[in-house]
């Protein structure tokens, strides 16, 4: 099968969206299929056998950290030149949108897939909440070209659902549970996340630091305990502010990590911390997971597709801080913490990244059969 991939973001970022369609690139490549990945030009030419075709990326004012790229007919050329069996348009709302249209226009299969709620995120961004009607409307545009769509959550189909969108399915969830493990704990990177406190309860949050995150509302949270330490592990646009806010408080910022350095700051804390209600999924909980640690998540439908409070992870309101307080009093708990850490990992070990990625095949399957039929 020859497989067009357009996507807002590809290597070398660092996200979840990244980090499933690297997996599925992998995928494909080794089980024989050609493909071809359309994305913002940030210096990556190949990929694990897949040509990555660069297109001249811009700044937008709200999001400055990171280069996106605008709709451009130059994509409907590249395409054309590939000549592929389907198109998948990962977050088709500027460049990968370009590739949904491509695809119309060609008369190629398309599947598209929804992995960031940008109409909740504006909600966090006053300046830019005017154009919240607009992002669904392109949205809806954009979705209603394709002959599957994804979502990444049950809680997020129903949602996009709601709004009229049509031929939706769920992804599996994935992960590599190699790279992430309890055997990466570290005494040495424990010292480091406490900053010198190892016997203090170690919470680990990882990500990119930005408004949508929702770290700020941890704050108090230090200011009440003296007996957490705090490790916000990443990078972004929010992090000098964030820095500033949690001054003088038990929080360190290591700055972005990777690789094994990354698998032993999960597998070191006592828990992993996720305070945001706008995610997709959340893909950064199943590494805590994978890494055998109690996620202590706040609720919102998407977590709670993965999170069974006192099974595989503690929950807490956010908006509540004696609910987040009373979560990690639970952590206290020897015999409950033990029970959630093996709990978690078993809940991680099945859920692959070569089994997520052979679920995205069967529905570029699913849409090349229908596109025949239709």
């Amino acid at each position: 099968m020859k497989i067009a991939i357009v996507t807002e973001t590809f290597l070398p970022s660092v996200d979840g969206v990244v980090t499933r369609l690297r997996h599925a690139v992998e995928r494909f490549t080794d089980l024989g299929h050609e493909v071809m990945v359309i994305a913002p030009d940030l210096g990556v030419t190949e990929h694990h056998g897949a040509r990555v075709v660069g297109v001249r990326p811009v700044t937008l004012p709200f999001y400055k950290h990171r280069r996106f790229t605008l709709p451009t007919p130059n994509v409907d050329g590249i395409i054309r030149g590939f000549h592929p069996d389907v198109v998948h348009a990962a977050q088709p709302i500027l460049l990968a949108s370009s590739g949904a249209f491509a695809a119309r226009r060609q008369n190629i299969p398309l599947v598209a897939s929804y992995h960031t709620h940008i109409p909740r995120y504006l909600d966090l961004y006053r300046a830019w909440r005017w154009g919240k009607p607009a992002v669904w409307w392109q949205i809806k545009r954009n979705h209603a070209l394709a002959d599957i769509n994804l979502a990444t959550s049950e809680t997020m189909r129903a949602e996009l659902a709601s709004k009229g969108i049509t031929n939706l399915h769920v992804i599996q969830r994935g992960v590599d549970t190699v790279a992430f493990h309890p055997r990466f704990a570290s005494d040495a990177m424990r010292e480091r996340l406490t900053d010198g406190h190892p016997e203090k309860k170690l919470l680990v949050f990882v990500g990119r630091l930005a408004a949508e995150k929702e770290i700020h509302r941890l704050r108090p949270m230090m200011e009440r305990r003296e007996d957490v330490a705090l490790a916000i592990v990443g990078d972004g646009p929010y992090r000098r502010e964030l820095e500033e806010l949690f001054a003088g408080t038990a929080t360190t910022f290591p700055g972005f990590m990777e690789g094994e350095e990354l698998a032993s700051a999960f597998a070191s804390a006592d828990a992993f911390v996720f305070p945001s209600v706008t995610e997709t999924l959340g893909l950064v909980i199943l590494e805590g997971m994978a890494s055998g640690l109690p996620v202590v998540a706040a609720r919102s439908g998407p977590t709670m597709e993965q999170v069974t409070d006192g099974v595989n992870g503690l929950l807490f309101d956010h908006d509540d801080p004696a609910s987040l307080d009373a979560a990690l009093d639970r952590l206290g708990d020897e015999q409950l913490r033990g029970t959630i850490r093996a709990a978690a990992r078993e809940e991680a070990e099945p859920l692959s990244w070569e089994r997520a990625s052979d679920d995205l095949l069967r529905y570029y399957e699913m849409a090349i059969e229908k596109h025949g039929r239709r």
